[in-house]
């Protein structure tokens, strides 16, 4: 944004750059949020709070809105690609360089945790079927960039009480073991779990890896009494479960 002034013998017009300090309090994002608070901000505003400053030519609300623009082209309106688009390519943006990446970057985990791994599930939720499964899990699985493979520990009535995240990254049978997919489960007296990864590519088709490691953890859950009741595959508005699939696995 940009003003006009009058040189000392007013006669000459200077242009000078307008940074988000000269605006008026009322308008500046960082007061207006104290003012109203947080819900009362655009995506633009909330976006340029986290950038910090903008660049030689544009304030960091210009800057804002320009990455929202690209994010609606790329992967939809609003901030929807701050989920889906790698840190390169917030950076290769003009006026966004490694550290203002970062911190959108952060700023996104930060929700992520709030709802923590491992955390016990506050509202009682009952699942029966691969499709309830997914309706729990999907608006923090689809949109990941990585593989994330999470068991959900079920009592006696189906009901999840806890969430835990095994590992990040392709899915191999060193890193899901069944030591680390079980110790936690009797720890916590679970009757039952349900695996739950994701593929990033967007299509839940199982692979020769996925039912290996499933068919594993079904044969060591038998042995300990900790059933396993279902794999699913989460992609992009789809599901897999391996109980339909493969049902006589999860037999006992």
């Amino acid at each position: 944004m940009y003003w006009l002034r009058r040189g000392k013998e007013g006669s000459n017009i200077s242009r000078e750059r307008l940074t988000i300090k000269d605006w008026p309090e009322h308008e500046k994002p960082r007061e207006r949020l104290f003012r109203l608070g947080p819900g009362a901000l655009s995506d633009a505003e909330i976006l340029a709070i986290l950038l910090g400053t903008g660049n030689s030519k544009e304030t960091a609300l210009d800057v804002a809105k320009s990455l929202l623009c690209w994010g609606e082209v790329h992967y939809g309106p609003g901030l929807k690609f701050l989920k889906e688009a790698s840190i390169e390519e917030i950076m290769s943006l003009s006026g966004i360089g490694p550290v203002k990446a970062a911190r959108l970057k952060a700023a996104l985990e930060v929700t992520r945790r709030l709802n923590r791994d491992g955390d016990t599930v506050e509202k009682t939720v009952q699942v029966r079927h691969g499709k309830d499964v997914y309706q729990f899990m999907r608006s923090e699985m689809e949109d990941l960039d990585r593989e994330h493979f999470y068991i959900l520990m079920l009592n006696v009535r189906n009901q999840v009480t806890c969430k835990e995240l095994i590992s990040v990254g392709s899915l191999d049978t060193s890193i899901v073991h069944p030591r680390e997919i079980f110790k936690n489960c009797i720890k916590k007296s679970a009757a039952g779990i349900i695996l739950v990864h994701n593929h990033p590519s967007g299509d839940a088709t199982p692979s020769d890896d996925d039912l290996k490691i499933t068919k594993r953890l079904v044969d060591a859950g038998k042995i300990l009494g900790i059933y396993v009741l279902d794999h699913v595959v989460i992609g992009r508005g789809q599901y897999v479960s391996m109980r339909e699939a493969c049902s006589g696995w999860f037999t006992w």
